[in-house]
């Protein structure tokens, strides 16, 4: 499933593309009322977490929510015959886009998008994100901190890949409890998410590798992988670990595969 980064970064791309100038919206599919928002003006494009909403007034924001199996895909005009079993196109004066397979894709308004994102924890690429929102939720549960960090509620955008790597940075061993996280843990692991993630917005994929332990620097070779990106843990499993050699570890989780390594994260 896609990373709060990748919703953040297709906000951005498409109020570049899009914004400030009618679009017009169809459902080649037909399962996506396109005719509510169709030849409006696009106020703006933004994310929480992993959620993408196009606002085109308070009546009319679009939501969606990619899942497992979301994809945007994007090219400049002239638009071309639908592919697939296309949700979505938005068609503007220099590109067009295509949704599909998200798992939702709906009009709503404004009330019931504050709804939505009551349901989430604060996110670490928003301005108006509390991180002690967060806290409060993580230090009154019992559940291990690998698992806090996988809860929307809790914390919104994380995903897999970025839960198994701040908790690697950290040195944190996975199955520490929330009500054992001292404010000055998650102050930094908080403050690396920033990071990393806007990172990730940046540069279109995870990175969370130190400089020190880049393939250059280290005489390996570089990952390769379909996420892209270098990382410490994540997807390693069986292999040595980075910093201290030791094996790095997988186990099921909350039904998602936890990377750790069981030196450096005890």
């Amino acid at each position: 499933m896609p990373e709060g980064h990748t919703l953040h970064r297709l906000a951005r791309l498409h109020q570049r593309r899009f914004a400030g100038r009618p679009v017009s919206v169809s459902s080649p599919q037909g399962r996506f009322s396109a005719s509510l928002v169709d030849g409006r003006k696009l106020i703006r494009a933004e994310a929480h977490g992993k959620h993408l909403f196009h606002v085109y007034g308070p009546d009319a924001i679009v939501h969606v929510h990619l899942g497992l199996y979301g994809t945007f895909t994007e090219a400049p005009l002239p638009v071309l015959p639908p592919v697939g079993q296309v949700r979505m196109r938005m068609a503007g004066e220099t590109h067009w886009t295509d949704l599909r397979g998200p798992t939702a894709c709906e009009v709503l308004n404004k009330a019931e998008v504050k709804a939505v994102r009551d349901r989430l924890g604060p996110d670490p690429l928003r301005r108006d994100a509390d991180p002690d929102l967060a806290y409060q939720r993580i230090i009154r549960s019992k559940q291990p901190l690998a698992v806090l960090l996988m809860d929307q509620k809790v914390l919104a955008g994380v995903g897999n890949v970025y839960r198994a790597e701040v908790l690697f940075r950290h040195n944190v061993n996975p199955m520490l409890p929330g009500a054992g996280v001292s404010r000055e843990l998650w102050d930094a692991i908080w403050a690396d998410l920033v990071v990393l993630m806007k990172d990730g917005v940046k540069v279109g994929q995870i990175n969370t590798v130190r400089p020190e332990h880049l393939p250059k620097a280290m005489g390996r070779a570089p990952r390769v992988d379909r996420h892209g990106g270098e990382v410490y843990v994540y997807r390693r499993a069986g292999e040595q670990c980075f910093v201290c050699g030791t094996e790095v570890l997988t186990t099921a989780l909350a039904a998602r595969n936890l990377f750790w390594c069981p030196v450096c994260q005890v």
